[in-house]
């Protein structure tokens, strides 16, 4: 059992041990903070890891039986079945990296921790060991028991929500339905609505096909699918508008918007990415927990040489402490 108000206390899941996520959180380890950071790792790979970087590290292992104090860098322990080589992941880590990030979110869900903070995990890896991973944001939101959770991308003001996530390009049209374009725009308004602090959000949404369909010429998706999705947001008295052509609905011509909603991962992540890159930030929608997560991968040629950038998860970070405010 957990005080109904503990202190303040962020989670972060150091994600894949040969990739940059134990260098960037060593970095972040140093800096000051008016919170706990519990960091679920190694103990034994995030030591040798700061030897090589040379950063000073004195461990402190979490106790779940103790508040962790404001201001406080712990290790929530995991233990790894493989050495760790830089730029070398290993299928056998698979299953205790996911056992972990099951941890933080339960951790999560009965109030332990405040928010979860994710660092980059190699799809490829835990997949080869024979275990079906698509992302964390469809992990997490399985522990959670959400049949439709939304990602979303910001990058200073600019917020940009995803129907569709990680599948193949030929596979997206089939996967766009009514339900799925209305389902997300209610989750991108409730939560930019409660977690966010927006009232009467103004939300754009993309087309899938250029010039949003040409009128049924270059596609009807458009105009039968996601036009009365829209509708009927619109009908409910949300502010949508839409669809519009994906090469017009980042620019100013748009107007504004407190998020675009795009079709599919690479219609709106390369904007964002463009944008803000390193200091982007990741968040799941419709969770009943707190998840912010970096906006990079692994970046396996660069794990333990000095040259990892911490922006993305200072930024994830820095987000989770504020939407974790009471």
């Amino acid at each position: 059992m957990h005080p109904a108000n503990p202190p303040k206390s962020l989670v972060v899941s150091a994600g894949e041990p040969a990739g940059i996520g134990p260098d960037i959180c060593l970095q972040i380890a140093r800096e000051p903070r008016e919170f706990a950071l519990i960091v679920i790792a190694d103990p034994e790979q995030l030591q040798l890891r700061a030897r090589q970087l040379a950063l000073p590290l004195d461990i402190e292992l979490y106790d779940p039986n103790f508040e962790a104090a404001a201001g406080s860098f712990q290790i929530l322990p995991i233990t790894l079945a493989d050495k760790t080589v830089c730029g070398e992941p290993s299928p056998a880590n698979a299953q205790s990296l996911l056992d972990g990030l099951a941890r933080a979110v339960d951790g999560c869900r009965n109030g332990e921790f405040s928010a979860l903070v994710t660092g980059p995990l190699q799809k490829s890896t835990i997949n080869d060991a024979g275990i079906s991973f698509s992302g964390h944001t469809e992990f997490i939101a399985e522990q959670c028991n959400i049949a439709k959770p939304v990602m979303m991308l910001i990058a200073e003001q600019l917020r940009i929500a995803l129907v569709s996530t990680h599948m193949p390009l030929r596979e997206v049209p089939d996967y766009i339905t009514e339900d799925r374009v209305y389902e997300t725009l209610s989750v991108v308004h409730h939560d930019l609505t409660n977690k966010f602090a927006i009232a009467n959000p103004e939300i754009i949404v993309c087309g899938l096909n250029p010039h949003a369909g040409e009128g049924g010429h270059l596609g009807t998706e458009d105009d039968a699918i996601i036009r009365p999705a829209i509708e009927k947001m619109r009908a409910d008295g949300y502010n949508v508008r839409g669809p519009l052509p994906a090469d017009t609905a980042f620019t100013p011509a748009a107007g504004h918007a407190d998020a675009v909603v795009a079709m599919y991962h690479d219609q709106g992540l390369p904007v964002l990415k463009h944008a803000g890159f390193g200091r982007a930030i990741n968040v799941t929608l419709g969770l009943p927990i707190i998840r912010t997560s970096v906006d990079h991968g692994t970046a396996l040629d660069i794990a333990g040489s000095g040259h990892a950038d911490a922006g993305s998860m200072r930024a994830a970070i820095d987000l989770a402490d504020r939407l974790a405010a009471p």
